[in-house]
């Protein structure tokens, strides 16, 4: 089971001004709630709050919602 982490607004505001720093970032790792972590470029659009990670060497891509992570490393 997967334990709910709530987000203060400041925590958003810091994980958004991160995303919007990956974007440029070949390589970035983003750490989520349930534990997973995965590597890749990324797209990031503010307006909706959503992303999609791509890993090109592994051919591997997903689609993830801020409210999913909890940390991004670039």
């Amino acid at each position: 089971m997967v334990r709910r982490i709530d987000h203060s607004q400041d925590d958003i505001d810091r994980l958004v001004e991160s995303l919007k720093e990956a974007r440029t970032q070949a390589n970035v790792l983003l750490r989520f709630k349930n534990g997973r972590e995965e590597r890749g470029a990324i797209t990031y659009q503010e307006r909706l709050g959503r992303g999609r990670l791509i890993d090109i060497e592994r051919e591997f891509a997903m689609d993830f919602e801020i409210s999913d992570l909890v940390g991004i490393e670039h």
